[in-house]
């Protein structure tokens, strides 16, 4: 027998505990991961702009940080205010990764590649945002 508290899943002894897929946390993940190892490219290639990796590194893995924070909020105006922060962050990030592209350190294929999957994140988050005031 299962009962569902929330988010929690309470199973009979010896059964794991298996999450929900959370689809903007999966996707923040992946492009966290993604961001990580643009970084490790830039420090190796690319030491002379050391601050905008470290820019890009810091906004680009904060957007799932912040999710998985949403996860545990207190109250809905909590949840909103961190997916609000992962928000932001995304759109930092594109800042970053436009400017790189555009000073010749991204080619078209890394530029577009990771824009597409931050413009996807940026879609999630503001569709999740606009439910959650609607409620």
């Amino acid at each position: 027998m299962e009962d569902f508290l929330g988010d929690f899943e309470v199973t009979e002894p010896g059964n794991p505990y298996v999450p929900k897929p959370n689809a903007v946390l999966e996707k923040s993940f992946s492009f966290s991961v993604r961001i990580v190892n643009l970084y490790k490219w830039l420090f190796k290639n690319h030491k002379d702009i050391l601050p905008i990796a470290r820019q890009i590194l810091r906004s680009g893995t904060s957007i799932g940080a912040n999710a998985e924070e949403a996860v545990s909020a207190y109250s809905k105006k909590e949840f909103a205010a961190k997916l609000q922060i992962s928000l932001k962050e995304s759109r930092e990030t594109d800042y970053w990764l436009r400017l790189l592209h555009t000073t010749g350190y991204l080619d078209n294929a890394m530029f577009n590649s990771l824009k597409d999957d931050n413009k996807e994140l940026i879609r999630m988050l503001t569709t999740i945002l606009k439910t959650t005031k609607q409620e």
